[in-house]
């Protein structure tokens, strides 16, 4: 009896033993650890979330009410990329003034040292690599806001689709353990995707071929989608107020194409789109682009079930 106890003793101790060393060891760390997920954007932390579930930690740089044009870079910015595992970005140099390029010093992303989210590492997902870009210029490229093209192009779902499908490939690059749970999450996400596509292509039915006027050309892929046409917009370019003469011309065009809605995002300045819908008798519509645009919407779909909800209502109020 007496030997009994102690081999139980011995084969205690031993257990213990074992697994204190394995906790201890860099590939149990790796293996019980959640990946380290930063995204520039709330919509592509929202992206990331979908397919990396509980096994992946993801937060954004920017807030969903802010203007991601223009950021300012906090120092709990080079905090959260020194920690990553992957960053991603939007790409079609919609970061570059913050985050990925900088005239005078080095770029955040470099200043951080972290060598697995530096360009060409495997830690860095360009996103629009796997989008469909519109507005891509037609003659040489000059300075402006959008030289390669649209950057807000995750307002597509099917662009939603294809960053995340190739967001679930990435992390099982990078946790190959784990890249059948990513697998399985994307075919999840996809699939409510298209249930709910079936509903938002129903809603917007109706209202195919109707003309709006946008704050600035960020909505493109989003009209595109759901088959709504721009006549302009009232910026000329970001951040520059439109000269009276733009004004006065969008005035006039709104008034012979009958255009009866324009849309603003939460952060721009509310005065001039009501100036111009006193002139026009259209209806200044409030719109977020982005994932916690407004309270309420912290996922991808409750983005669209939103700005589908707003949208429709002023359209059914003009007709």
């Amino acid at each position: 009896m007496r030997r009994i106890l102690e081999w139980h003793l011995w084969f205690t101790l031993l257990l213990a033993l074992s697994l204190a060393g394995a906790a201890a060891s860099p590939l149990f760390a790796q293996a019980t650890s959640k990946l380290k997920v930063l995204a520039s954007t709330a919509d592509l932390a929202a992206l990331a979330a979908e397919v990396g579930g509980e096994r992946a930690e993801v937060q954004s740089l920017v807030r969903g009410n802010q203007h991601p044009h223009f950021v300012q870079a906090k120092p709990s910015y080079l905090l959260k990329l020194r920690k990553a595992d992957l960053l991603i970005i939007v790409g079609l140099e919609l970061e570059s003034g913050w985050l990925t390029r900088s005239h005078h010093t080095p770029s955040l992303v470099s200043q951080s040292g972290n060598a697995r989210i530096q360009p060409g590492a495997p830690g860095y997902f360009d996103a629009s690599q796997y989008a469909e870009i519109v507005d891509m210029p037609s003659g040489p490229i000059t300075p402006s806001i959008q030289p390669f093209g649209n950057p807000h192009y995750w307002l597509d779902p099917e662009n939603g689709r294809k960053i995340a499908q190739a967001l679930a490939h990435k992390l099982g690059e990078l946790r190959p353990s784990d890249a059948s749970y990513f697998d399985d999450r994307f075919r999840v996400f996809s699939k409510r995707l298209s249930d709910a596509e079936e509903i938002w292509n129903a809603e917007m039915r109706p209202y195919r071929g109707c003309k709006v006027v946008t704050y600035y050309r960020s909505w493109s892929n989003f009209l595109k989608y759901f088959q709504l046409v721009s006549v302009g917009e009232i910026e000329p370019q970001p951040g520059i107020p439109p000269s009276r003469d733009h004004a006065s011309e969008l005035v006039n065009l709104m008034k012979s194409q009958n255009v009866g809605i324009i849309l603003v995002e939460p952060y721009f300045e509310l005065k001039t789109p009501n100036n111009i819908a006193r002139k026009t008798g259209a209806k200044v519509v409030v719109l977020p682009s982005s994932v916690g645009g407004e309270k309420g919407i912290t996922d991808y779909f409750q983005l669209f079930d939103y700005d589908l909800a707003v949208l429709t209502k002023a359209f059914r109020s003009k007709s």
